[in-house]
């Protein structure tokens, strides 16, 4: 997966790599503003797995049971596929994007129309592994080792 870019009179390519342990659920079409799908998302963002689950299960939003299906998908995909540990998981990328929006015209009197706007949004949700993360993060000298006592 590559996108190109024309810099300087010649053709950039850059290669975008995803890591081993990212593992992506996705929904899409689903009937809600992204506006409120987004104020759930801003609250799990960057939480582990568990914790997110636990959150979301008693947060009182109908937004909420819909991210909460995704994410147990997602913690079902990293298991499954990938062989992860829910304990060691964590959201490390959570978006909504606007969808199509629905559009219907609501009879009204004398004969006029009203419309009806029925907005859906795209949901993704991306958990990661934060051992393999920090393990990275370590070999990569981004961070000062001794700051963290490592």
């Amino acid at each position: 997966m590559g996108c190109s870019s024309f810099i300087g009179g010649r053709w950039n390519f850059m290669i975008k790599r995803r890591s081993r342990t990212e593992v992506k659920a996705l929904a899409q079409y689903i009937c809600m503003s992204p506006h409120k799908a987004r104020r759930i998302i801003d609250q799990i963002r960057g939480r582990s797995y568990r914790q997110t689950l636990m959150i979301l299960d008693l947060m009182p939003y109908r937004a909420a049971y819909h991210i909460f299906k995704l994410v147990y998908s997602a913690g079902a995909n990293a298991r499954h596929n990938k062989g992860l540990s829910e304990v060691e998981s964590f959201i490390s990328k959570a978006e909504v994007n606007g969808g199509a929006i629905v559009k219907k015209f609501k009879p009204r009197a004398r004969g006029r129309s009203y419309p009806i706007k029925r907005p859906t949004c795209h949901i993704t949700i991306v958990v990661n592994t934060r051992y393999i993360l920090l393990n990275k993060l370590y070999q990569s000298n981004l961070f000062n080792r001794k700051k963290f006592g490592l």
